[in-house]
């Protein structure tokens, strides 16, 4: 099996049940095994021109796993439920019922067009590294 961590975040509708009913999902997949999940944390939206405090904010959580999934699949298996809680593309970096990225997978560094492992920014964004902390302070 294989490490992977996952960031979650929403700034529409019930931010925090949606979050926890996400989790919940992604333990659930068949080929996934909960480790890990942090609290929830709040932030500023942020947008392709930056900070954007007029927008909702966001809560944010992440969840590591074990999973014999491959990466692709297991991005593929986080769409579906993004799209289970109504996810719209339409706005690149918009406001979003919720959003599912897949920030690392073990050690490996993969750049396709559809996924990026690890994640591009996550370094530069403490909205995913406090809860990555919190839920692997050994990370």
């Amino acid at each position: 099996m294989s490490r992977a961590v996952v960031a979650l975040g929403a700034n529409l509708g019930d931010r925090g049940s949606t979050l926890r009913a996400a989790a919940a999902a992604i333990v659930a997949l068949p080929g996934v095994r909960p480790v890990a999940s942090s609290r929830e944390v709040e932030s500023v939206a942020v947008t392709l021109d930056g900070p954007d405090t007029t927008k909702p904010r966001y809560r944010n959580a992440v969840v590591v796993v074990d999973t014999d999934l491959e990466p692709q699949e297991l991005l593929d298996a986080l769409h579906g439920i993004e799209d289970t809680h109504g996810r719209t593309r339409e706005v690149r970096w918009g406001d979003r019922t919720l959003d599912l990225d897949l920030v690392a997978y073990d050690d490996l560094s993969l750049d396709t067009v559809t996924l990026t492992v690890p994640h591009p920014r996550a370094g530069e964004r403490a909205f995913v590294l406090a809860p990555w902390h919190d839920a692997d302070p050994d990370a």
